[in-house]
């Protein structure tokens, strides 16, 4: 008899991933000598990291990656981040290393970080986490960590950057791999929420579900358990899957724009480097608006902090010019228009 059919689900999803990961890997290094058995790791095998908050996501990750990666030439570990905003977080994130550690996850690792408060709570949880996964992988030299979004998590994305009004790529979501070093990768964007769940409690995983998930001062936790049930009491089922589709449809348009972007920017630039705003002007607003953004971020604006309304108060020193003076951008990053040219920089 096999598995139960959610946890088939959540393996085959961690597989494929893999499968890219060790295609990848062989690409990047031809000449690595091959495992002793066919399917054996080696230590030159990549490794891949789980980030596991003991949620039941990332739980049932961790166990489908650990039963995986038995079976390829790849290693396997698991790193939680203990963000010490609760009491007993320290605790709870050494129970989730342990956890790990009995699934077969080596390394397996809790690392403490000290969350800020610039961006909001979630905003500066977020960034805390990031970081200190970034700085795990790049510790032990892993080849890619794996996220426990699912399609659900994809459908809250997709509901927060529209109220947001930051765009097509924020209506994008998250993408199935990110990251400069295409460090991150999410297998289970393509399963729902009680699916994962569902393989938790088919292998008796113990699972911590965090309070701050149902805690209505959070946004997404409201958008979780009031926004998008009413919305489904509106609309029918079928919305998770309808913006979760809107997402991938977003994100093809999005990477479009972002190559034309690209090559845009060199021909509105002139010979010192200066974006010219008669050259800008000359743009279809989508791809100058995407210029923009990118000359900003150049400067050192945090993407995450960088929203439509910025990037419209820029444009309009390009289109609706009346003499008006220095725009202020997150990051200390300022723009004005001075003879024709646009002047970004940081203040």
């Amino acid at each position: 008899m096999g598995p139960h059919p959610a946890v088939a689900a959540i393996r085959l999803a961690v597989r494929r991933v893999l499968h890219d990961l060790i295609d990848e890997h062989r690409a990047a290094h031809p000449t690595a000598a091959p495992p002793t058995a066919p399917d054996a790791p080696t230590p030159l095998a990549p490794l891949v990291l789980v980030a596991c908050s003991g949620g039941a996501d990332s739980m049932a990750l961790a166990s489908a990656l650990a039963f995986e990666a038995r079976k390829l030439p790849v290693r396997a570990g698991g790193i939680t981040v203990d963000h010490g905003l609760q009491d007993g977080s320290d605790t709870r994130a050494a129970e989730v290393a342990e956890r790990m550690t009995a699934l077969g996850l080596t390394p397996s690792e809790a690392v403490a970080v000290t969350v800020g408060r610039e961006g909001g709570p979630e905003a500066a949880a977020r960034d805390a986490r990031y970081a200190a996964l970034d700085a795990a992988a790049e510790r032990h030299g892993a080849a890619a960590v794996l996220l426990g979004h699912t399609r659900d998590d994809q459908a809250e994305t997709v509901l927060l950057g529209l109220a947001r009004g930051s765009g097509i790529r924020s209506l994008s979501g998250m993408a199935a791999v990110s990251g400069a070093t295409r460090r991150y990768r999410r297998p289970f964007l393509q399963l729902d929420r009680q699916t994962v769940r569902k393989a938790c409690v088919a292998q008796e995983l113990a699972v911590w579900d965090d309070p701050h998930n149902t805690d209505p001062a959070y946004t997404r936790s409201r958008l979780r358990h009031e926004g998008l049930p009413a919305l489904e009491k509106a609309l029918g089922k079928g919305v998770v899957e309808a913006l979760a589709r809107t997402a991938q449809l977003s994100r093809d348009d999005a990477d479009a724009l972002d190559t034309w972007a690209a090559d845009a920017e060199t021909a509105v630039r002139d010979e010192a480097g200066a974006l010219e705003c008669a050259k800008l002007f000359g743009l279809p607003p989508a791809v100058r608006r995407r210029v923009l953004r990118r000359a900003v971020i150049a400067e050192g604006a945090p993407a995450g902090s960088l929203f439509a309304r910025h990037i419209e108060e820029v444009d309009r020193l390009v289109t609706g010019w009346r003499g008006q003076g220095t725009i202020n951008l997150p990051g200390r990053v300022e723009a004005r228009r001075q003879g024709g040219r646009l002047v970004i920089r940081q203040g």
